[in-house]
């Protein structure tokens, strides 16, 4: 038997994607709880709003005209983005008014956020290989909020402190 390095490099891109799917849906659990008592709580929503951009930041990275051959990157982060879609319409379901409108003024500026750097990279960048690298740096930063978001929770800071705290540490 003959080694494939894209059949393994297919293999193991699908078993990532499991992994990530489990990720995304666990906090399943929170969100049936949001529902049956249709309030939020004391939830944050900051750790699916930074999910919701890494998301989209990773479908922009995985489309041809930036990272060709990465049908994996997209497929599971454009499920991923779908999943946060869900959490956060729930979470602007059932917070209170206050809370929405911040809410929902996050989203709209995660929103314009990856639509300008979608725009400005598809049209100021020409190479497949700048593209890649820019985006994938950006995607980075974007892990890094994503994964750092909840300790925010945990200690009452805003996202981006946890983030700078990050980068420094690493």
């Amino acid at each position: 038997m003959v080694f494939n390095k894209e059949i393994a490099r297919f293999a193991v891109g699908v078993i990532g994607n499991i992994i990530s799917l489990i990720l995304f849906l666990s906090p399943l659990p929170t969100f049936y709880r949001i529902w049956k008592k249709k309030s939020v709580e004391q939830f944050s929503p900051f750790p699916y709003l930074a999910t919701f951009v890494n998301c989209g930041l990773w479908v922009l990275y995985g489309i041809p005209l930036v990272h060709p051959h990465s049908i994996l990157v997209v497929t599971i982060n454009g499920i991923g983005l779908g999943i946060e879609v869900v959490y956060l319409m729930l979470f602007l379901l059932y917070s209170e008014k206050k809370k929405r409108m911040k809410i929902f003024l996050i989203i709209i500026g995660d929103i314009i956020f990856l639509g300008s750097l979608a725009i400005l990279v598809l049209t100021l960048v020409q190479t497949h290989k700048k593209r890649s690298t820019i985006v994938g740096c950006i995607c980075m930063v974007g892990n890094i909020l994503m994964y750092a978001s909840p300790l925010a929770v945990m200690v009452n800071m805003p996202p981006f402190i946890i983030l700078s705290v990050s980068i420094y540490i690493i």
